[in-house]
């Protein structure tokens, strides 16, 4: 296998693309947190985490309530900004690299190209063409070049 180098150069980025992508995979993104924290949560209250620590915090004087619900809602609201936040700031990072890479050229990527070796096919050896003697409609004799007919 053969490898040969090749040099790229990314010169832009489509904003839009960016947008989709980063609001596809934020979103998936601020699920899976939240399910993990809900998950984290259920196994924290199962174990009586929550009640323990407010008995902690009590000894110090504070005040600590574990409400389940509160907390779930804070974590939603939290992730529904991060999401909005982290993908505009995604599409904005692409919509700079555009303006920057018009100043400076863009960013030089070089890779290797791996391409496989295909063996060449012997082409027919050349012959030479044979010319026969014809005669025209007015009784002319042309010499023209006649197909060579190979035999098997």
């Amino acid at each position: 296998m053969a490898v040969r180098r090749v040099r790229r150069v990314i010169r832009k980025i489509d904003p839009w693309t960016v947008l989709k992508v980063s609001f596809v995979l934020n979103a998936i993104g601020a699920l899976v947190f939240i399910l993990g924290v809900w998950v984290m949560w259920s196994l924290a209250i199962q174990r009586g985490i929550p009640d323990k620590f407010a008995e902690i915090v009590a000894n110090f004087s504070l005040v600590f309530t574990p409400n389940g619900e509160l907390y779930f809602r804070v974590v939603v609201f939290f992730s529904i900004v991060f999401f909005v936040a982290l993908t505009g700031l995604l599409t904005l990072g692409a919509v700079m690299y555009n303006l920057i890479a018009d100043v400076v050229g863009g960013v030089e990527l070089i890779v290797l190209e791996e391409t496989y070796v295909v063996p060449a096919q012997r082409a027919a050896p050349l012959r030479p063409a044979v010319h026969g003697q014809t005669s025209g409609d007015n009784g002319d004799t042309k010499t023209e070049p006649v197909a060579v007919v190979e035999e098997g």
